[in-house]
């Protein structure tokens, strides 16, 4: 009995030592939301340090200026909030900007890939010659996936290479595709990039008709909430309107249309935004883990 107990306390030492000395695997933790925007902004230097510190600034001298002009510290506030909020605003078109170039970018990319390779051209020579004879701008992308290829005559390393500078879904698939593609290879080569081209460009088009017809409810919506605050500013010129709005109830009145404007602006762009699409490699080091 004696030695069952002893048996049974050193082996949970035993397990304690070893849970405390085994190194554990690290957690791959998920890019925030804003290192999601900057990672499809195409904006590498920004950091999501870097972008608070720049609203942060920004709103300060906003405010700053709005309180030398209406001297309402209530009007200042909320200025120096919205014009802080700006950055981020810039950003996100950028990142709309960017991707709609480059979903408009691939179909052509694949096509002129499937050509190459019907000419005779290998995978990776056919990937490679896009950096001269693809979109513009996917070339710089391309030209980094060459580099990396001839250093290390990785073709999956190559196709991490390129999913990290696009950081972009659709980039994501047809990474995935062209993987797929060369270990497929073969007389379903051509079928492969043939049927990723239909799809891309199908996609493309129907977003693009999709964004077209709901622009207008965007439009609206920042006219809708614009137009009471540029009236505001103007009124806040008069003497009689910053003593209106420097009392308590003017400040109550202010911060209750604030709080309703971004209210209802906030529910109109959900109501007319597409879902983004969910990046497919989470870390461009695994697409080449099955090469």
């Amino acid at each position: 009995m004696g030695a069952l107990v002893g048996l049974g306390c050193g082996l949970g030492v035993l397990l304690v030592l070893l849970g405390v000395t085994t190194p554990r695997i690290a957690r791959q933790r998920r890019p925030s939301r804003w290192q999601r925007l900057i990672d499809r902004s195409g904006t590498s230097r920004v950091t999501p340090g870097g972008l608070l510190a720049t609203c942060v600034g920004v709103g300060l001298v906003a405010a700053l200026v709005a309180l030398v002009f209406t001297a309402v510290p209530i009007i200042a506030l909320i200025a120096g909030i919205a014009v802080g909020y700006a950055p981020i605003i810039t950003l996100r078109r950028r990142a709309s900007r960017r991707s709609r170039a480059l979903r408009g970018s691939w179909p052509d990319a694949v096509d002129t890939l499937a050509s190459a390779v019907k000419a005779g051209m290998s995978l990776p020579e056919a990937v490679a010659d896009l950096a001269q004879r693809g979109p513009e701008a996917l070339r710089p992308a391309f030209a980094a996936f060459t580099a990396e290829y001839r250093a290390t005559g990785s073709f999956a390393g190559a196709l991490a290479t390129l999913s990290e500078e696009l950081r972009d879904p659709v980039a994501d698939r047809v990474v995935a595709a062209l993987r797929i593609a060369r270990e497929v290879g073969g007389a379903d080569l051509g079928r492969v990039l043939g049927a990723l081209s239909m799809f891309l460009r199908a996609d493309a088009r129907t977003r693009g008709e999709i964004e077209a017809r709901q622009s207008w409810t965007v439009n609206a919506a920042r006219v809708a909430v614009a137009a009471p605050w540029v009236t505001l500013l103007l009124l806040s010129t008069r003497p009689e309107a910053v003593a209106a709005y420097s009392t308590t109830g003017g400040a109550v009145v202010i911060m209750g249309s604030a709080v309703l404007s971004v209210i209802a602006y906030r529910v109109m762009i959900s109501i007319g935004r597409l879902p983004d699409d969910p990046r497919i490699v989470k870390d461009p080091t695994q697409v080449g883990a099955a090469a």
